[in-house]
């Protein structure tokens, strides 16, 4: 039998029922799936139907039971009118052409995008290179590479994008500070990363300059004079007009250290395992941020101040003025997000949406750049889309990149990974792996925790990230589920033995399906379902939740019932619910950016 969504073959009784019973076109009807706790499978909901036909509820109820009582997929007899809504369970022959449906597919509830499919820009990362990537990085990137791969399930063309700050006074503060105190040292002469080794100028710099201040304050300045008179924050500002004068001298050591930036970046990324499709830099867009600003002064859009500095009134939309252009001439970061935002929006044409991934504390920026991209009358200005999520703490308190109290990203992978080594020895049997296959695993559980503790909250929250409380074999975490995964694959591995030849895609008959199967079945139903909400709230703790829930269901059935020592006809029945459960956990988590792996 071919396999239809539940929805979609009641709501064709329905239709057919209301136009034969009540001489009324009705084509939308609210079916839903139950409430944990509630007795059946889903549920038609009565009351939009009272109030179109003026019905009595009551009779409704009763005349649809009637009528749908011996209708496929509805159980015989399940059918029970619940306060306005009007419950049923699933047959056993439903049941079985939804998994005969699941056996042919790979990616079932993934849809493909074609030509003609919306084309979405998804930013994320947006570095600067004066320091290496960090805890809030990690959470900006795992958070855009998810719901990148959530619209592409959604089968929309996904393009992976990010701008990187490579310009501005916080990159001349690391470029001061390696000029004054580099002793022309690099990255392969310390034997360190380039983006950390810039990264400790950056740090250096910030010392100084509270040395000079303190200085200043004790020979009789006043701290804020003392703040804007550091000698070693005038010579970043004056490195600063140099190299928007292109300066050579200035360019030159900027390019170079940069280089180094870029290196060490791609390292983190490789390790983290995201990648991107095209890249902005800030260096190449806030020369068209200013034609654009100087556009908006001649349409009388913005408007200058007395001191020569340029500004936009965004008070009417319950925002205030927003400088554009200090009276030095030089360019604030929105200046090069309104050239980024153009750039993009020119260089792919018909572009359907952009989405930014950017932390909470720029809230009021984007309100305020959207805004005034929609004053300039850029039609495009309705597509952007601002994904804004809370900050990462730690136990200790917040991070401080000018301080050096960050934890590294790639800091943070290698502790992930001797977590995941020493938990992994206390809790499995690793004897049987040779080092590389150890290696790998302990790659895979690290990161795994590492990226579902962060996509299991919801982006719009803040997180508390404890390394060590992240793995867990029997909790709510990645090791978990993986755990999970593997141990589905040992039950194949051995059915296999003994079944060479077997084929997985080959269709079932005549099974009848416990309480613990159809729970099961049930939830991996749902799966498209929470891939669409996903991608329409932006949200990977939507599909890290269904997966850890998934991952309960089937632990529990393995508990309760057996598999391959069954009868014939229950295992190879048991043995391929198994394998679709496997084969969802797998997919749901490369949505995350998680891999699994066959062996734990």
């Amino acid at each position: 039998m071919d396999f239809k969504p539940v929805e979609e073959v009641i709501s064709s009784y329905l239709q057919q029922i209301i136009q034969d019973e009540y001489n009324q076109s009705i084509s939308s009807f609210e079916i839903q799936p139950v409430k944990k706790g509630i007795e059946g499978d889903f549920t038609i909901v009565l009351f939009p139907l009272v109030k179109l036909l003026k019905v009595n509820l009551v009779e409704l109820g009763n005349k649809l039971t009637n009528l749908l009582n011996d209708k496929y997929p509805i159980e015989p007899n399940s059918l029970k009118l619940v306060n306005g809504f009007l419950n049923f369970s699933l047959s056993d022959s439903y049941y079985l052409s939804f998994i005969n449906h699941l056996k042919i597919q790979e990616t079932y509830g993934h849809l493909k995008p074609n030509e003609n499919s919306p084309k979405i820009m998804v930013e994320y990362s947006s570095p600067n290179t004066n320091k290496p990537l960090h805890l809030g990085h990690i959470r900006n990137n795992l958070l855009g590479y998810a719901v990148a791969k959530i619209l592409e399930a959604n089968g929309k063309n996904v393009l992976k994008t990010q701008i990187i700050n490579d310009r501005g006074i916080h990159i001349c503060k690391s470029m001061v500070a390696w000029k004054l105190f580099g002793d022309n040292k690099t990255p392969s002469s310390e034997g360190i990363k380039g983006d950390k080794f810039v990264g400790d100028y950056y740090v250096l710099f910030d010392k100084k300059y509270r040395e000079e201040i303190e200085k200043l304050i004790n020979e009789g300045v006043e701290e804020k004079e003392a703040k804007e008179t550091a000698p070693i924050l005038l010579e970043a500002q004056k490195m600063l007009q140099l190299w928007e004068q292109g300066d050579e001298e200035t360019i030159s050591l900027w390019k170079k250290m940069n280089d180094w930036v870029y290196e060490g970046f791609g390292v983190t990324y490789t390790r983290l395992g995201v990648s991107f499709d095209s890249y902005y830099y800030e260096s190449e867009t806030y020369l068209l941020g200013k034609e654009i600003v100087a556009k908006g002064l001649k349409e009388n859009i913005f408007f200058t101040k007395d001191d020569n500095s340029t500004w936009v009134d965004c008070t009417n939309e319950g925002l205030d003025e927003k400088l554009l252009l200090r009276s030095d001439g030089t360019s604030v970061y929105i200046t090069q997000d309104l050239g980024t935002a153009y750039k993009r929006a020119k260089d792919v044409p018909k572009l359907d949406g952009v989405i930014y991934t950017v932390g909470n504390e720029q809230n009021y920026h984007f309100k305020t750049l959207f805004t005034i991209l929609k004053k300039l009358n850029y039609s495009w200005a309705e597509n952007l889309y601002h994904l804004s999520y809370g900050m990462v703490n730690l136990p200790d308190g917040k991070m401080k990149s000018r301080e050096g109290k960050v934890i590294d990203a790639d800091d943070l992978i290698d502790e992930m990974e001797n977590i995941a080594k020493t938990m992994s020895e206390e809790h499995s049997d690793v004897s049987s792996m040779d080092s590389n296959e150890k290696e790998v695993l302990y790659n895979k559980i690290g990161l795994g925790a590492l990226k579902y503790f962060i996509l299991k909250v919801d982006p719009k929250k803040e997180i508390l990230f404890n390394p060590k409380e992240s793995i867990d074999f029997s909790g709510d975490s990645a090791s978990f589920i993986q755990y999970t995964y593997a141990r589905i694959q040992s039950i194949l591995r051995i059915f296999e033995k003994d079944n060479t030849d077997f084929d997985y895609t080959a269709e079932l008959n005549e099974i009848s399906f416990n309480q613990k199967e159809k729970e099961i079945l049930k939830h991996l139903y749902q799966y498209p379902k929470i891939i669409k909400e996903a991608g329409l709230k932006y949200s990977p703790s939507l599909i890290a939740n269904y997966v850890y829930d998934l991952a309960k269901l089937f632990n529990s059935f393995y508990q309760h019932h057996v598999i391959l020592s069954e009868e014939n006809n229950s295992k190879i029945t048991r043995v391929c619910l198994s394998k679709e459960v496997g084969k969802t956990l797998k997919n749901a988590f490369g949505l995350l950016g998680i891999e699994v792996p066959n062996r734990m």
